[in-house]
């Protein structure tokens, strides 16, 4: 006879407490608030990494445009590279403008013409820039071509395929700072085509607040007059555009822009605002600090107190841009002669 077993008492169910709810909640809550934190970290991380990226993108895009601009100019087409300038003829142009020039603290004023320029006011964008103009011929294979070739660019880099029509025609390149649609200041391409003065405007890389431009010249001094110095083809010394240019004299002027040999260009280029949340005060200056000079006014070897836009106190920011300076200098190919 089988015996049957009393059933087992059952354990009594319990269920979470209200403390032990409120303690898994705080717990949980401390791990979402540390993940979002952690997420919000490696956002901001990712953005500044990509602004910054960005910043080392736009500034070798403009170097290397620069220096292959720089390296053009005065170049000749071969029919002109090829003989000399004749003399008393009839409409040619004795003392034609240089194939580089430039403009110290100033902007492009609303006009056609190459060497049109407006002085910069203190607090403005783009305040203590300056105006680079590069000119030169479009290459043809031969002396019998109907067309360039297409290996000559303009600062918008098109490919050139009108020939000059004359020893003096020849296409021009200005880079400046300008605004654009939204103020923010940016590096602008004014491009004249040859045979003709109508000018194209197109911004190049937004974002360029600082753009300075000094040029290596060969034995003369600022503010030279004389047009019989002696030559050796090798920069001395490193002049601003005003120094080179001598009011109310354009034949020692253009003397002066012809014993160019090599360019000396800096920038300052930004990235958009919250880009960064270091806030502390920082200097970018254009050219690079270095050991003070006689011109110096705050330890930057090629700073100068009368070169708006190259010191310290013009270039110290304190917002939530991320900020880049690059410089760097190109000697000049082609001989700078008429």
């Amino acid at each position: 006879m089988s015996t049957i077993k009393p059933s087992q008492p059952r354990s009594p169910q319990r269920g979470m407490t209200l403390v032990e709810m409120m303690v898994a909640l705080a717990v949980s809550l401390i791990v979402a608030l540390a993940a979002l934190a952690a997420l919000n970290i490696a956002r901001q991380g990712f953005t500044v990494t990509d602004a910054a990226s960005q910043l080392r993108e736009n500034s070798r895009f403009i170097s290397d445009l620069i220096q292959r601009l720089v390296v053009q100019t005065g170049f000749k087409d071969l029919s002109y590279a090829t003989t000399m300038r004749p003399t008393n003829v009839t409409g040619l142009v004795s003392n034609p403008p240089p194939s580089i020039y430039g403009f110290n603290n100033a902007s492009r004023a609303t006009t056609d013409a190459w060497n049109a320029k407006t002085n910069r006011v203190a607090g403005t964008v783009g305040y203590g820039s300056d105006i680079l103009v590069l000119q030169f011929q479009p290459s043809s294979s031969s002396s019998t071509a109907t067309v360039a070739d297409g290996s000559m660019i303009n600062c918008n880099g098109e490919s050139l395929t009108t020939l000059p029509a004359s020893r003096d025609d020849r296409a021009i390149s200005i880079l400046h700072v300008g605004t654009d649609s939204d103020g923010e200041p940016s590096l602008m391409c004014s491009s004249i085509p040859v045979s003709s003065t109508t000018v194209t405007q197109t911004t190049l890389v937004r974002g360029v607040e600082n753009f300075q431009v000094l040029y290596g010249v060969d034995s003369i001094a600022p503010g030279n007059t004389s047009t019989s110095v002696g030559s050796d083809n090798i920069p001395d010394r490193y002049l601003r555009a005003d120094e080179l240019t001598v009011s109310g004299n354009l034949t020692a002027t253009y003397f002066n822009w012809r014993r160019v040999r090599s360019i000396r260009i800096g920038l300052v280029l930004r990235s958009p605002l919250g880009q960064s949340n270091d806030t502390s005060s920082i200097s970018f200056l254009p050219f690079g600090a270095g050991r003070s000079s006689g011109t110096a006014s705050d330890g930057t070897a090629l700073s100068s107190s009368n070169d708006p836009g190259s010191t310290s106190s013009e270039n110290t920011f304190t917002d939530t841009r991320l900020r880049r300076s690059v410089t760097f200098t190109i000697h000049l190919r082609n001989d700078q002669g008429s």
